[in-house]
Parts: structure tokens; sequence; C-alpha cells
């Protein structure tokens, strides 16, 4: 069975970094193209950031200089590096296996004015 398990999230000041990890258990992330996403009450998730097999990146217009997404393949993780953090960054942060039904429970990002 495939579980992803996001951590990381908090409360932070803007300007501010957090560091969010994706651990996988059940499949390599190194093979799937992965992504985060952000969700905030009332609206869709939108893509925040992926990274390809190939360890192509793409970012959101939003985060691109702030966030940086990368993959380790020896501990099966995927992390999203949150520098320069604002209020409009809050939300719930999921990992997410692209083009699959495979998502982590998420993990809230806080930050405040």
């Amino acid at each position: 069975q495939v579980r992803l398990v996001e951590s990381g999230g908090g409360l932070v000041q803007a300007g501010g970094s957090l560091r969010l990890s994706c651990a996988a258990s059940g499949t390599a992330v190194s093979i799937w193209p992965m992504g985060w996403y952000r969700q905030t009450p009332g609206a869709q998730r939108e893509l925040v950031a992926s990274i390809s097999s190939e360890r192509v990146t793409t970012h959101a217009d939003s985060v691109k200089g702030r966030f940086t997404i990368s993959r380790d393949n020896v501990k099966n993780t995927v992390s999203l590096q949150m520098n320069s953090l604002k209020p409009e960054d809050t939300g719930v942060y999921y990992c997410n296996i692209r083009g699959t039904t495979t998502w982590g429970q998420g993990t809230q990002v806080t930050v405040s004015s």
C-alpha cells in the first residue's frame, strides 16, 4: 500500500522559513512525478511545486524564488524549502503522486504578519 506522510508545518512569522517533508512508503518517489499542493478554506488545491522523475522542477509564480522542491532518493522523501514566507502562504500543504489519487494527510502552515 502506497502511503505519503507530510511533516514540518507550523506557525512562523512573515519572513521566516519552514521545510516541509513528504515521506513515502510502498513505492519509490524517484519513479514518480511528485507535487506539493496548497489549500486554503473555500479554495481548490493549487499546485505549488512539482518535480519529475528526471528532477525537472516547476514552481508556481507566486512562490518562485522563495520555495524550492527537492527529492532525496535514499530517504525516499520529497521536500519543500519555504523561505521569505508571507501571510498568503498560509494553508494546508499536501504531497501528491501526480496523476494519481494518492495524497498525504496534509500539514498546516500558518504565517503571521
